[in-house]
């Protein structure tokens, strides 16, 4: 399975961690969801973090079959929707930057 990571890098504005979560999940997550050939959208918000970490306080990792499934999703224009709803939202609530890694994904259960 490959999964591509966004990793928001910044801050949300003062006082508005809630607003921004209820406005990713409202306007940004359908977005995501209809990316094609994904097998799984996960949003995570961060809650804490080491001393001295960099601060994420959003996480995206959206999975799919192979690495020609993520690219068809990057060229659809469904990207085009969401990264549009995406800079609304980061306008109103976030100063950063996102960055995005795609990786091979092994899952193993707890011994």
């Amino acid at each position: 399975m490959i999964t591509r990571y966004a990793l928001f890098d910044g801050k949300i504005h003062e006082g508005q961690t809630d607003a921004f979560r209820a406005a990713v999940l409202a306007e940004i997550l359908p977005k995501w969801r209809q990316f094609p050939g994904a097998l799984s959208v996960r949003v995570t918000f961060a809650e804490s973090r080491d001393d001295g970490a960099p601060e994420y306080p959003m996480i995206l990792a959206i999975s799919y079959p192979d690495l020609p499934s993520v690219e068809a999703a990057l060229a659809s224009p469904v990207r085009t929707e969401a990264r549009a709803a995406t800079e609304a939202v980061l306008a109103r609530f976030f100063t950063g930057k996102i960055h995005h890694h795609v990786t091979t994904a092994h899952e193993y259960a707890p011994l």
